[in-house]
């Protein structure tokens, strides 16, 4: 398994839709028509507007491939993935941009969107042999956001994703606020009442374009990993980032501190949000349900009190989602001390626990974790916020529940692995470049263990 990573960035060209995780470089080869297939040298990086059977034959030649136009689908696309080739699609002006001879970069390795930097740029390519990577008692799974890097990290040997972030698909991929769909007529600014009726074309019920984009976005992350459990966390959006949405400004209250403010489950039951949460509801039941992905685990973020719980169960069950109907389970992120003092309530209502190490060390030590002045007081190894996960780890296994944890410091800090793996955590959340390097970590620490 090779992955690949830009060493240094450059300015950015064109871009449009990544096929692959690769990354080349080279100089451009400008061709406009198939007429002119015969002048492409072999090696450079293809560049036309779109491609058909005739291109096949370069393509097999080219370094890389960036068109005008074309999506996932696209003849360009479904040829690049064959043939193992970086490709950028549905740049929309890259024949116009690049020039003939021109030396680029194309990165396909930064998420869906793919990139046309200026020059050559330094970048490294490793490999991980799969069949070295040892087996571990602990549960290793991967935190995901987007649906393409999903596909491009299936092969790493985890039991899962503890963290499926639907925030990227709505900022990424729906962009509009979902207020603002479902309040559509009641739209202020009539440029942004413009853009979203340009956005939604196709869809008579502007609210299937949420529910639309979000179920196929978590479909394609729950496929990934398919039987394995997918853990969904329900929108965690603060106001101040909803506010920029397409629409957002119009339906979202101005805070003073956001991080305590209007979010997670509050927003879940809230007469305001309510509309939107419900949308949520229907791309989960639709990838369950419609897609038959019953692997997805839906988590609910940010909920302060056990009676918030309650409220949100009502709001799913007005929507279809009701825990333990069709095998759905519903976890809780344990990221505020009440998850912990009160986890044996919390517990009775969930059927796991997922640890947020970064709001839980903000709200024990009191620290924001933006401010610089105070970053240095942010750690997760301090010894009040191990005390919090060395309670709830008991109490949930008390109760019967899984409990797991999300965050980079079981990979930034060997000692925090260990610590976690002594108290007997069930599983360890990484991002996807992590994963082997804290796998054999994991590892050694059981076998010292025993």
């Amino acid at each position: 398994m090779k992955r690949y990573a830009l060493k240094e960035t450059g300015k950015r060209i064109a871009s449009g839709l990544a096929i692959g995780d690769e990354i080349a470089a080279g100089k451009v080869c400008l061709i406009k028509n198939a007429d002119a297939i015969d002048r492409f040298e072999e090696g450079t990086i293809l560049v036309t507007e779109m491609t058909d059977p005739d291109w096949v034959p370069i393509m097999k030649k080219a370094k890389g491939i960036v068109t005008d136009y074309g999506g996932r689908t696209s003849h360009a696309a479904i040829v690049s993935r064959e043939l193992g080739i970086a490709a950028v699609v549905g740049c929309g002006d890259a024949t116009e941009s690049l020039k003939n001879g021109q030396e680029v970069t194309i990165s396909c390795a930064e998420g869906d969107q793919g990139h046309v930097y200026e020059g050559i740029l330094d970048f490294e390519t490793s490999e991980v042999r799969l069949e070295d990577i040892p087996d571990t008692q602990t549960e290793i799974v991967m935190n995901m956001a987007s649906p393409a890097a999903a596909f491009r990290w299936w092969r790493l040997p985890v039991k899962g994703i503890g963290l499926a972030r639907m925030e990227f698909i709505i900022n990424d991929m729906i962009k509009i606020h979902p207020l603002a769909l479902v309040h559509y007529d009641r739209l202020e600014d009539k440029t942004v009442k413009k853009t979203i009726r340009e956005m939604t074309r196709g869809y008579e019920n502007k609210e299937d374009y949420f529910v639309d984009h979000l179920a196929r976005g978590l479909g394609k992350i729950a496929a990934s990993q398919y039987p394995q459990a997918v853990i969904v966390r329900m929108s965690d959006f603060k106001t101040n980032e909803y506010a920029d949405l397409i629409g957002g400004r119009q339906f979202e209250p101005q805070e003073s501190n956001p991080m305590l403010g209007f979010r997670g489950a509050a927003r879940y039951y809230s007469d305001s949000y309510r509309p939107g949460f419900a949308m949520e509801c229907r791309a989960i039941k639709r990838v369950r349900e419609t897609l038959g992905l019953v692997n997805v685990v839906v988590m609910i973020s940010f909920c302060r009190t056990p009676e918030e719980a309650d409220r949100v169960y009502e709001v799913m069950a007005e929507n279809g989602l009701i825990r333990g109907q069709t095998g759905l389970e519903v976890y809780v992120m344990a990221e505020i001390p009440s998850n912990i003092i009160l986890a044996d309530q919390f517990a009775d209502r969930f059927d796991g626990f997922s640890i947020g190490s970064n709001d839980l060390t903000q709200l024990v030590l009191g620290v924001d974790r933006d401010t610089s002045e105070i970053v240095h007081l942010f750690d997760e190894r301090n010894e009040a916020v191990k005390q919090q996960i060395r309670q709830l780890i008991q109490a949930a296994h008390r109760a019967g529940k899984k409990v797991g944890i999300c965050g980079q410091a079981p990979s930034d800090y060997p000692e925090f692995a260990a610590f976690l793996i002594q108290e007997g955590i069930d599983s360890i959340s990484l991002n996807p470049d992590s994963v082997v390097a804290t796998l054999k970590r994991v590892a050694e620490e059981e076998e010292q263990l025993g």
